[in-house]
């Protein structure tokens, strides 16, 4: 497999136009990826080009040692979402960081995975693409150690997966995925109907039953109390199917859930599963806190229900030039949908950068109002200090749409230095 020396190859990748906002000069001087972290220049200074993404280094570290820190003082394994960041470089760090394995929602991304050699796997989905059953079964029979669990939530999926994996040596475990009501989005509805699925697993013989699993954040007007009920159903759930002996394959019983909203009420039910007949792997998959954020997740995140447990920090800030100043009301950056994320909330005007200067002041009085394909649209107060060829640094919301919008991310040191690139595959 891949690993450590497939992550460590992205650095001999060219810079070239396939990057946005990289300095044009280091493409003309033919350096590498890693050639240009290594001359370690100033995002302002260092000949980038606006509008440009940056990734805070030490929040990210931050938030990395937070989960981990976190996961470990509540008994939890950790597979946090690569679907957030999509880059291999952030999920060796998390593994680093004590990571049990990485979650995925689609089987391109556990691809992705493989490529840069993620030896665990949860995919939190149910999988009936047979072109992609067959890619899993293939992986699993190359490499013993490779460990890769999906979702099951239908008697029907069942059938097509066990189709499609005929002849192969190697079951496919799955865990039964409970629905969080009426409503929401998968899984099974009732615990009948999970049952009903849990016999069709065990009626093949190319599936192994290994836990149960759901995600909490789609229960229906979520709260703290609706969340934990049906938490609560979830591990009832699991041992329900243990003393019906479903889980006599399995060497652990999984029990999943936990998304970035919820994972405080997640950890409390979790405490209180009882002494199941195999060991249980309690898996949180929380994925936004890598880079957290400056909108929706800095307004839901548990830590403002649990502030002696942490604070996670927004690691990410768009930088954006104004290219035009055309009333004393109005102004324009060149950054805009194209940019940045706005699928949740619009970016959130923070500094400004004096092209005369180079002073950083608060953006008092300089508000992000509308963003087209290629422009955002700032509205000014009648005091705001701004004007053409200054830069205006965004906070953005939603990590996931922040992500895939840069294949080449700087990661920058609170002084401006780039470190290092954070490469992302969407």
């Amino acid at each position: 497999m891949a690993g450590d020396s497939a992550v460590g190859r992205l650095a001999d990748e060219p810079v070239d136009h396939r990057f946005k906002a990289l300095p044009p000069d280091a493409e003309s001087a033919g350096l590498t990826v890693g050639a240009l972290a290594a001359e370690r220049r100033n995002l302002f200074t260092g000949g980038f080009t606006t509008p440009v993404l940056a990734l805070s280094a030490e929040s990210v570290e931050h938030n990395l040692a937070l989960l981990e820190v976190y996961s470990e003082r509540h008994g939890l394994a950790f597979a946090p979402h690569g679907k957030t960041s999509m880059s291999p470089q952030l999920f060796a760090r998390q593994l680093d960081h004590g990571a049990w394995g990485i979650t995925a929602a689609v089987p391109h991304q556990a691809r992705v995975y493989r490529a840069y050699g993620i030896q665990r796997i949860f995919l939190a989905n149910e999988v009936v693409d047979p072109a992609a059953l067959r890619w899993l079964a293939q992986e699993l029979e190359a490499d013993p150690d490779f460990r890769f669990i999906c979702y099951v939530d239908s008697v029907r999926g069942v059938e097509l997966m066990d189709e499609a994996l005929r002849g192969t040596s190697r079951p496919l475990d799955v865990v039964v995925e409970l629905g969080a009501g009426e409503g929401a989005r998968t899984g099974a509805r009732t615990e009948a109907d999970c049952a009903a699925v849990a016999d069709a697993v065990a009626a093949t013989g190319t599936l192994r039953l290994v836990g149960v699993a759901g995600y909490e954040g789609e229960v229906p007007d979520a709260d703290g109390e609706r969340v934990r009920a049906w938490v609560r159903r979830l591990t009832a759930l699991a041992a329900e199917f243990d003393k019906a002996g479903r889980f006599t394959a399995a060497e652990e019983i999984v029990v999943s859930a936990g998304g970035s909203a919820w994972f405080d009420a997640v950890a409390d039910v979790f405490a209180g599963i009882p002494a199941l007949s195999l060991p249980v792997l309690k898996l949180l998959r929380s994925g936004a806190y890598v880079s957290h954020d400056d909108g929706h997740y800095r307004h839901l995140t548990p830590f403002n229900r649990i502030p002696d447990e942490g604070v996670l920090q927004p690691a990410f800030r768009l930088w954006a030039q104004v290219v035009s100043r055309p009333t004393p009301e109005q102004a324009f950056v060149n950054a805009g949908k194209r940019d940045a994320a706005h699928d949740l909330d619009l970016p959130e005007a923070q500094v400004v950068r004096d092209a005369r200067t180079g002073e950083i002041r608060p953006a008092d009085g300089i508000t992000v109002s509308g963003l087209s394909d290629q422009h955002g649209w700032i509205r000014t107060a009648p005091d705001a200090d701004l004007e053409v060829g200054d830069w205006v640094g965004m906070g953005l919301s939603h990590p996931c749409t922040s992500f895939d919008k840069w294949q080449l991310i700087p990661l920058v040191e609170a002084d401006g230095t780039v470190t290092d690139y954070i490469r992302t595959f969407f």
